[in-house]
């Protein structure tokens, strides 16, 4: 197969950790993988003025295979306006034009919940990542009595957001929207109809955001992919991870046609960066997903099954609050010993 040349952002906070158990875990599986710094977060703002230099953009669009990242920003570090600085969501899903952002929601062994049992909870949520709400970001109009923000769907956007959904689904595919109140959701419904026509074999359904919410927590069971505007895929996503331990436990990936990088989906949580409290299961399986991208699909089930063996025998256990017993190296040193 070859050797992959990978780019890795260590990140904020509690990053550098998770990306070194998840490199564990990976030097477990595989020997092919060269990795290549990048420096880039809220502490590179801090330090150069920029979250990430442009010629390293250009680095993960053509000069690697993918990106392994680990959670950036710093709650202190803002831009004028405000919103948070550092963080790379605008960089590089825009830079990169990553318009998917898969979620898998997994409800996996040995983690608790109130809703169903291991296995019961399994679907994946693709979130446009371009377009919607998000795109407003950096652009808001305004002053200190009134802001708006724009919401932009395009039908380009929405198709290939959609494409991608049905790729990936085994059954059915759920449009979320609001399109009784929001025109632009109303495109995005449409467009998705149209999509839809290319995949016959796939059943379709349709329910608005609000109640998606509640049929998260209700009926998890019942989906297979969801697909939606970004705004509400940030959100919906969250819930997700909620019923199926936390949001520490859930890997994304940001996909496009010619670039990709792979994370967890929660932030830096820089309290407890070094004390041993985090959590590195979301970013293990984030890079599992990110073998499956480089067609290493069996490499990436490897990790997974890993990952499922050292949680069902009680080797990594994982608190109520989410958090992982005996931290990120002892957690990687675990998931590594059952690599087959």
């Amino acid at each position: 197969m070859g050797a992959h040349r990978i780019a890795l952002i260590r990140g904020d906070g509690i990053g550098p950790e998770l990306i070194d158990a998840a490199l564990t875990v990976l030097a477990a599986v595989t020997g092919e993988l060269e990795y290549v710094e990048v420096d880039a977060g809220a502490d590179t703002y801090r330090r150069t003025g920029v979250a990430c230099a442009p010629e390293d953009v250009e680095l993960m669009r053509s000069g690697v295979d993918a990106t392994l990242k680990g959670p950036v920003g710093l709650p202190d570090v803002r831009f004028p306006d405000g919103t948070e600085a550092g963080v790379l969501g605008g960089v590089l899903r825009t830079g990169l034009d990553l318009y998917a952002n898969v979620r898998p929601v997994l409800l996996l062994p040995g983690v608790s919940s109130a809703l169903a049992e291991p296995g019961e909870i399994d679907y994946t949520i693709v979130r446009e990542n371009t377009e919607g709400l998000y795109a407003s970001r950096g652009k808001g109009v305004g002053n200190r009595w009134a802001v708006s923000d724009t919401l932009m769907t395009t039908r380009e956007g929405t198709a290939r957001v959609c494409r991608h959904a049905f790729e990936r689904a085994r059954r059915k595919v759920t449009c979320v929207d609001k399109s009784n109140v929001l025109r632009s959701h109303a495109l995005f419904r449409e467009v998705f109809r149209e999509v839809a026509g290319d995949y016959p074999h796939i059943e379709t359904e349709f329910v608005y955001a609000d109640a998606a919410a509640q049929a998260l927590v209700l009926r998890p069971q019942e989906f297979d992919v969801l697909v939606m505007e970004n705004f509400l895929g940030d959100i919906l996503s969250d819930v997700g991870g909620a019923t199926v331990g936390g949001i520490s436990l859930c890997p994304a990936g940001n996909i496009g046609d010619h670039g990709a990088y792979f994370e967890p989906i929660h932030g830096s949580a820089p309290s407890i960066a070094g004390r041993g409290l985090a959590n590195p299961v979301g970013q293990i399986l984030a890079a599992a997903m990110m073998l499956d991208h480089l067609g290493r699909g069996s490499d990436g089930d490897r990790v997974r099954r890993a990952v499922t063996r050292a949680l069902a025998g009680g080797a990594v256990r994982i608190g109520h609050d989410g958090s992982a017993e005996g931290g990120p190296a002892a957690v990687a040193a675990a998931v590594a010993s059952f690599v087959d």
